[in-house]
């Protein structure tokens, strides 16, 4: 998966269409990321305790990673991500401006 914990995305469809924000957690084995502030989902929560009201919680779900698009921190534009071998090391580079992502 070419988008790592941290990075800064953009989303490319749904509700929160141009919308930018960080990954949170990433699932490679499911495909999947949570970005910060974005897709929120609304969950509904008991009382833990006797007399407590319960809540409704907003929550960041779990959105595909092919509906993502990478945030290049040099250029600041949505870009596709490149691999490039330099001193034996794999590093992601923006297929934009080539720089290190």
């Amino acid at each position: 998966m070419k988008i790592h914990k941290g990075d800064n995305v953009k989303m490319l469809s749904g509700k929160d269409r141009g919308k930018t924000g960080k990954v949170m957690v990433a699932l490679p084995d499911e495909g999947r990321i949570r970005v910060e502030g974005l897709n929120i989902a609304k969950k509904h929560l008991r009382p833990k305790k006797a007399g407590e009201k319960g809540q409704i919680a907003s929550i960041p779900a779990l959105v595909s990673v092919a509906k993502v698009s990478l945030m290049c921190p040099k250029c600041g534009k949505a870009t596709r991500v490149g691999y490039a071998m330099t001193d034996t090391k794999k590093q992601r580079i923006c297929k934009k401006c080539n720089s290190e992502v």
